[in-house]
């Protein structure tokens, strides 16, 4: 609380907070006054102008509120309540002792495995749940290019499509099996990653994330205009479904093999291969998170992390920054070959419209708005960016709203991210003590 705080003026206040919802009421006129109906008649234009005097109403009491918290407790109050200087003092400290991201992880983990179960009748609700997970371990995959290594890449999309393309063409074409692909799938998309890393080895900011961006299109391009091997925009179909050791998640065996089912003794239900994509998807995230915090321990994570903070230190502590480069997006790019070939045989139907640059977006406002280098951080990041929609799709035509909304909060009050703190790779004791790592 900030003692030499004024009075608020709450004449100017009021003045402020009524031209931003002005301003805000113009701005959504064209986005939210006007809705195109289909009908027996043919299209109807509606007016909605309830619609602009909620926006408007809610920018002048969010601009209000904020504008007085503000005054009250300083720019800073944000992180000061993050350093619980703000919290009640009934707070009881054994419970802020344990509440830590260790354990926070930990419940995490153990939820999404119960998950199947507690909402088995709710197969939408796997279904969402794995959609989530695919955007988490892509999150992950993103997060050693730019959380990591600093590297802004907003051509990810590009090793996705990579990745669900080989494990299709692989299987349609060589009838192997999704196990086998898997691991294929991976090293095309870790090469399409090494092929985009020696052109940006010497660009920096804004002109690496313009030449990601167009790596990415040229990627869409040549699958769209490739018809003979990739279908063009028709896109594949009949891709191959993964098998759980061998037993087929079919209602009938085909070539001979044995269904999960018989094999068991249960009675099919299609819910079998929903909650089996779910788990296979689940562990493939949780092998992104291991193998993410293991090598941030190694002393390529470190030159990540120096690449990142500082390449002119990095040159002169005799680190190769092309190596560090390369291998950031090689293995970045082998996860997102991971995820896309789970994408492909969890569709069963591939196309160019699934991997466009908007894919990229979200995927980099994932690692952005969790806190780059926070890996709980983008766990939320994909719960609110991916979930929310997904739950309340009544309000998708607003969802590009919401999400730029969400965008510029995080920016003007947490720029670094929702969950910011990264714990240090390397530790120091006390002085006169030998360090640990």
């Amino acid at each position: 609380m900030n003692p030499a705080a004024s009075r608020p003026n709450y004449a100017a206040l009021m003045r402020d907070s009524g031209a931003a919802a002005l301003v805000a009421a113009l701005l959504a006129f064209p986005l939210l006054g006007f809705k195109l109906d289909a009908s027996a008649r043919g299209l109807t234009l509606d007016v909605r102008l309830i619609w602009v005097v909620y926006a408007a109403a809610i920018v002048f009491a969010g601009r209000l509120f904020f504008t007085l918290i503000i005054q009250h407790y300083g720019v800073h109050f944000v992180d000061r309540f993050t350093r619980a200087e703000l919290l009640p003092h009934y707070v009881p400290k054994r419970l802020a002792q344990y509440a830590s991201r260790y354990h926070v992880g930990l419940a995490m983990i153990g939820f999404a495995l119960l998950l199947p179960w507690l909402g088995f009748s709710d197969r939408n609700l796997i279904d969402k749940a794995t959609l989530i997970l695919i955007y988490v371990m892509l999150g992950w995959g993103l997060n050693i290019v730019v959380g990591l290594a600093g590297l802004l890449d907003l051509g990810y999309v590009a090793f996705y499509a990579v990745g669900a393309y080989s494990y299709a063409l692989l299987s349609s074409s060589f009838g192997l099996s999704f196990w086998v692909c898997l691991p294929l799938a991976g090293l095309f998309a870790g090469a399409a990653g090494l092929a985009l890393g020696f052109p940006v080895l010497r660009l920096r900011g804004d002109y690496l994330a313009i030449v990601t961006l167009g790596f990415g299109e040229i990627v869409r391009e040549v699958i769209i205009n490739w018809q003979v091997v990739t279908g063009g925009p028709n896109g594949l179909s009949g891709i191959e479904r993964p098998s759980f050791f061998g037993l087929q998640l079919f209602p009938v065996a085909k070539d001979g093999g044995t269904t999960f089912a018989d094999f068991f003794g249960l009675a099919y239900s299609p819910d079998q291969r929903i909650i089996f994509l779910y788990y296979l998807i689940l562990a493939l995230a949780l092998f992104t998170n291991l193998f993410t915090l293991r090598i941030r321990k190694l002393p390529i994570g470190r030159a990540w992390e120096a690449l990142r903070e500082d390449e002119i230190a990095c040159r002169s502590l005799g680190l190769n920054p092309t190596m560090i480069k390369l291998s950031a997006f090689a293995i970045g790019a082998s996860f997102a070959g991971f995820a896309g070939s789970f994408f492909a045989t969890r569709q069963g139907f591939i196309s160019p419209e699934s991997f466009t640059f908007i894919e990229s977006a979200i995927i980099l406002s994932i690692v952005v708005l969790g806190g780059m280098g926070s890996q709980i951080g983008i766990v939320l990041a994909a719960l609110l960016l991916v979930g929310l929609p997904e739950w309340f799709r009544d309000l998708a035509e607003f969802r590009m709203v919401a999400f730029g909304a969400a965008m510029v909060l995080i920016m003007v009050w947490r720029p670094q991210g929702l969950l910011s703190h990264r714990e240090p790779t390397l530790h120091l004791d006390e002085p006169g003590r030998e360090g640990r790592s």
